[in-house]
């Protein structure tokens, strides 16, 4: 399956954006004061638990459709290189 370059650009902004938000979220949850995230001795809550698994996943996902992004993107400047190459000498 051959993707369009701006779906490749968005795929790579994508995954970038969802590390940026999602780093941003664990550092919030890990400094967390609201009681939410740790009891009140410290020990990390179920809340703590299932957000950090969220943001686990959104990480891996996140890598995910930017390594698909940035592959097509490379794919796709390797074939317009070879393709600028075979006019030229052609």
């Amino acid at each position: 399956m051959k993707l369009s370059r701006p779906l490749s650009w968005f795929l790579l902004a994508f995954g970038a954006w969802s590390w940026v938000i999602w780093t941003t979220f664990v550092k919030n949850l890990w400094k967390d004061g609201s009681g939410l995230a740790f009891d009140a001795a410290g020990d990390p809550t179920a809340y703590f638990w299932v957000h950090l698994l969220l943001a686990i996943t959104s990480f891996l996902l996140g890598t995910g459709v930017g390594v698909i992004g940035f592959r097509s993107l490379r794919h796709l400047r390797r074939e317009q290189a070879n393709t600028e190459r075979s006019v030229t000498l052609g």
